[in-house]
Formats: structure tokens, sequence, C-alpha cells
């Protein structure tokens, strides 16, 4: 009878920090570590300068913009509804698999104000509204709907648009240091094809389950749905389990992983890292626990920025725009934890301020 391996936290920790460039940061051009961490969340869009600079060595945020402006990697609506950024590539492999996904989450906020409304007519009019080419913003899409249907409002209808025809959202929004707002072009007109259709092979979910393994394993299918929102990948779990290795977590869940992927010494030292709001290191995951305790599990959701220490969610910062930071513990930090934060600190305020300054604060630690 083949003994299966069961894996603490701790190791689990372990794994996904050092498939997450967190352990060490990589030397890795940074459309590299986009593809393989499957994108980043970005609805607040200077974040994921943030969350590359923990990750990668000498990053330099003028190359995630460029990469911008030259449609190598785009922002669009993707994994759980939400904002990604990521490769030009994964989004034309991945958009259609995510559609129907899309629309569920659409109605699941808004089932009510679209009832009665004929979802596949609202597409063709959003996209003879676009046939020229011009970007819009969600709420002169909404506008311009809501002529032909007044009833959901322009604030749904924009929301309804940018989900059921796929879109990017135009720099300079997302480029480093500018404020801009969301003009969306179809992904067809930015990228110059219109995203992959759906095979009979799900060749996409089974990519995508792969592409997590490799960047956020050992998981459960729980955790693959909770990093993508996809509820119908079981079949392509199947398809490509042969090429997996199987554990069990300490609740008895399945944990299926790629066999060569790294999974550290638990007792791998792990440095202070500072994640961005949102960032997936932590959402994408039914089970959080490798990384977080429970009872701080929200402050992602909450689009709080977190500071990772000994591979843990310990502590929240804040920044302003002359580079001051503020760290918030969450428990107890010990003399040594102190220092390592305050210089990790200085090193992000650096940064976020294009060296202009250097101050952090850490406030004290609760009782």
């Amino acid at each position: 009878m083949t003994t299966v391996t069961t894996l603490d936290a701790r190791a689990l920790n372990r794994a996904a920090l050092a498939r997450q460039f967190l352990l060490e940061r990589a030397d890795l051009p940074a459309l590299d570590a986009v593809a393989h961490l499957g994108g980043l969340q970005a609805q607040e869009p200077q974040e994921p300068f943030v969350g590359l600079w923990s990750r990668l060595r000498g990053f330099d945020p003028a190359e995630l913009s460029e990469l911008l402006t030259d449609r190598r990697v785009v922002r669009t609506h993707l994994m759980r509804r939400t904002v990604h950024l990521v490769t030009s590539d994964d989004a034309l492999a991945w958009r259609t698999r995510h559609d129907a996904m899309l629309v569920q989450r659409l109605l699941g906020v808004y089932r009510g104000e679209l009832s009665g409304v004929d979802l596949g007519d609202v597409a063709s009019a959003t996209r003879a509204l676009m046939a020229d080419g011009e970007p819009r913003t969600m709420p002169e899409l909404g506008r311009a709907l809501s002529a032909r249907w007044p009833e959901p409002g322009a604030r749904v209808l924009g929301e309804a648009a940018v989900v059921l025809v796929p879109m990017v959202q135009l720099p300079p929004r997302g480029v480093w240091g500018q404020v801009a707002g969301a003009r969306n072009q179809l992904v067809a007109d930015w990228l110059g094809r219109e995203p992959d259709p759906l095979d009979a092979a799900d060749t996409a979910g089974r990519a995508m389950a792969l592409r997590y393994l490799a960047a956020y394993g050992p998981a459960a299918s729980a955790d693959l749905r909770a990093w993508c929102g996809l509820a119908g990948l079981p079949a392509a779990v199947a398809a490509v389990r042969d090429e997996l290795v199987s554990f069990r977590d300490e609740r008895g869940r399945e944990l299926l992983d790629l066999p060569d992927a790294p999974r550290p010494d638990p007792d791998t030292p792990a440095p202070v890292r500072f994640l961005p709001a949102f960032d997936n290191a932590i959402l994408s995951y039914d089970d959080r626990t490798r990384i977080v305790d429970d009872a701080h599990k929200g402050l992602s959701v909450n689009g709080q920025r977190a500071v990772l220490v000994d591979g843990r969610v310990a502590a929240t910062w804040t920044s302003t725009p002359d580079g001051s930071v503020t760290v918030t513990p969450l428990r107890r930090f010990t003399r040594t934890d102190r220092s390592a934060v305050a210089e990790e600190g200085r090193q992000v305020a650096a940064f976020l301020s294009a060296g202009a300054g250097t101050r952090v604060r850490v406030e004290a630690s609760p009782r």
C-alpha cells in the first residue's frame, strides 16, 4: 500500500514562498515573472509594481511600464472577475475559458438589475459601440447602453459590457507613477486578434491547472478554484493527473503537485517581505492557513497590504507619496523581527519614492 506524505502548514508555506519568489528574489525579466505567477492582481493600478519589487532582484518599474505600453502585458478582468495584469499571450489563451464564470459572477451581484435583459443582445450592442476602435470608459459604455436598457442603470450596464465582451484597460492606467482612469478597448483591437476559442480537449484549462501548481502548489482542487474562480476544472485536472504527484495536508485533503517543483525544507529561513494589496500569494487558496492565520485572512480581501515575517502575515503596512512607511504589527515582534521589518521597510520606502525617502515607523506590537 502506497503511503501518502502529509505536508504540514510550514512545509506548504515554504513551498509557496519558493514558487512565489518570496524566499529569494529571482533574476528574471518582468515578463517571465508575470507569466510564471499567472498574472498579478491589479485592481489597484500601482500595486503590481510592489509585487514584482518584492520578488525580483533589481526590479526596474520602467520595465513593467514598457511591457504595458508595448502590449506585451495587459490589464483585464479575468480571474475571480477582478482586474489582473497578465501577459498578452495568457489573456488570449485564457479569456474565453473565463467567459461563463465572468457572467455568473456578474449575475451573482446584479441578477435583479439584469432580470429580463438578454445579455447576448447587450454583448452585440457593446461590440457595435466599440466597432469604431475608440476606447471608452465603463460609464461611457453604460450611458450609451442605457438608452436601450434604462432599467438596470448605466453603472450596471458598464460593468456588464466589459464582462460580456473581452476588453483591456489601456495605458497610461497601470503605468508606474501615472494616475489615469480606466479606458477600455476590445482585446481584438489592442492585441490584433480575438481570444482563443474553447476546444474539446480544454487545452486552456489543462494549462491553467499546471501553471497554478507551478506557482502556488502543492494545492487542492478547491485552491485552484479559489485562484481562478472557475468551477469546471475537475476534468482538466483529471486529464493531467498522470503528470502529478499527490500529498495530504493536515486536514486530510489531497494536494496535487508537479513532481520536480520546489518543496524546501520547512526550516528554511524566510526573509521579511512587503506584499501589495490583494496579493495572490494570499488570496489564491481556499485554505489560506499556509500563509495567514484565520483571524487575519480578511485583510487582503479588504485591500490591506501585508508584511510577511518568517513567511506568514504578521503586520499590515501603509505608505505616503514622500516615501514614509508605517508598519502595524498583528502579533508581538521580537527585537530581531522589528529590526528586519524596519530594514525591509526602508528598502520599500526608497523604491516607492525613487530614493527620496526611507522613513519607517514600526508601531508597537499588540499586547
